[in-house]
């Protein structure tokens, strides 16, 4: 059987909403602050609890950054990205209540054995963004830096690979969101703690679950804007949207007023996911719930679900044959034939191709054929009968192997162009699609060739690095 882990974001996505979602699964608590304590890095430490959301009860996990706390005791932590100065968004700070006494908390090696009290109730989301205190000496890491720090992880190359890899999303979207070459973003010393201990902790527990495929649901976010030290942002903010759009992450918009997608939480996700949909079938064995702090009109929660599904199980969908639809053509003439493909293609059909053949009477003639799924297969005779001079139609089911595939988009010297990612038991192809990479020859005079390998290069690096 394989384990395939279902991330329902319908109240969004956050670094420390995705630990407490996979520690509440099974994920091994001692195993996680092994793993962050063989980073070296101090200035924190953990909490661990329950906490009641909507009269469900959740994991909460948090990351209290010591020496940080602000008149109200929040800390300020999450984002802290971008040359120098992060995206630290005023009035998303948590803040930590009473009905947190009795929990657990650990402390970063530097730190143990020193005692907190915490005010008042959470507020603000997973992604809480404070302002810089006096008094702190400003230390800034680049990523390569952030890329040593967890060099040190003990364990699994595995997890090495993951923890770098999140990063380097979320340090390309704040590139890309700046203006700014990679190795010059730089992350702050507050969010970079923070963000170290959500994205390698989120990377051990997913190891430590063994799970082999990973689904995300849409990604629901709010509106409005967010307030950080250089001005106001539009949510989603840049770094989330361009995450978003980078690797095809879907976004289902909400009523709800403020951020609920944080950069690291849309790192995360896209890190993670490893397939487009969940299997036809599947058995349910265990749910998670990680906990947010911000007040929704919907229980503040990522659901994760542990499913356990055969390892030939299709993905929902594909469980149903595909059909061919076919007839010979002997009296249309090219420009109808093109026609047709225009419409039936803009109509839904998975594909579309023209066979010569010679019929009766030794006619030069073609085979028209048309793959398509059943929702699609009426309206597409339709087309046929219509479209074209045949006065019968064959048809017939098919089944078909088809690899987990997804658009992302991708920067080149040249220009943007997207390419179909797919996978296959471990193994990347990468495939530039034509029409952008026709485009950019024909605006800057550039041969196919060059454009198309850059693309599929740059594709591959951002999938596998």
């Amino acid at each position: 059987m394989k384990k395939i882990l279902y991330l329902e974001c319908n109240s969004g996505i956050s670094g420390d909403m995705a630990v407490g979602a996979l520690l509440d699964l099974g994920a091994d608590r001692q195993v996680l602050e092994k793993a962050l304590e063989s980073l070296g890095v101090g200035g924190y430490h953990l909490h661990f609890g329950r906490k009641v959301v909507c009269g469900l009860d959740a994991y909460d996990f948090d990351v209290h950054l010591e020496g940080h706390e602000g008149e109200d005791g929040t800390h300020g932590h999450g984002g802290g990205l971008a040359h120098g100065h992060g995206q630290e968004h005023e009035g998303h700070s948590h803040s930590h209540g009473q009905e947190h006494e009795g929990h657990g908390h650990s402390h970063g090696q530097e730190h143990e054995g020193h005692s907190h009290d915490h005010g008042q109730e959470h507020e603000g989301h997973g992604h809480s963004h404070g302002q810089e205190h006096e008094g702190h000496s400003h230390i800034h890491r680049n990523l390569q830096d952030i890329y040593e720090i967890i060099g040190r992880l003990e364990g699994d190359g595995r997890v090495k690979e993951l923890a770098r890899k999140i990063f380097r999303i979320v340090a390309e979207a704040e590139s890309k969101a700046h203006g700014l070459p990679i190795e010059q973003v730089h992350f702050h010393e507050v969010g970079a703690v923070d963000s170290i201990v959500d994205i390698v902790g989120a990377a051990v527990c997913l190891d430590n679950l063994g799970v082999e495929d990973v689904v995300v649901s849409p990604l629901s976010e709010g509106h409005g804007h967010v307030h950080c030290q250089h001005g106001t942002l539009p949510v989603p903010v840049p770094a989330t949207a361009n995450i978003v759009s980078a690797y095809g992450l879907d976004l289902r918009f909400t009523d709800n007023d403020g951020e609920m997608v944080t950069p690291t939480g849309a790192a995360i996700a896209a890190a993670f996911k490893t397939r487009g949909s969940l299997p036809g079938r599947c058995r349910l064995v265990k749910v998670g719930m990680g906990a947010g702090n911000r007040v929704f009109q919907q229980a503040n929660v990522l659901r994760a679900m542990l499913l356990e599904a055969d390892e030939e199980e299709k993905p929902a969908g594909e469980e149903n044959p595909m059909w061919v639809l076919e007839t010979n053509l002997d009296d249309s003439t090219g420009e109808m034939l093109g026609f047709a493909m225009e419409a039936l293609l803009e109509a839904g059909a998975a594909d579309v191709w023209h066979t010569p053949i010679i019929m009766k009477k030794n006619r030069p003639a073609y085979q028209l054929s048309v793959l398509c799924r059943e929702p699609e297969r009426e309206l597409l005779e339709e087309i046929m009968l219509t479209q074209t001079t045949t006065i019968g139609i064959r048809r017939y089911p098919v089944e078909r192997t088809a690899l987990e595939r997804e658009i992302r988009q991708v920067d080149t010297r040249y220009g943007r162009v997207d390419v179909k990612v797919c996978r296959h038991k471990g193994k990347v192809f990468c495939y530039p699609e034509y029409e952008g990479v026709r485009n950019i020859c024909k605006e800057k005079g550039v041969d196919f060739q060059s454009v198309y390998w850059e693309a599929r290069h740059e594709a591959f690096c951002q999938v596998v690095f």
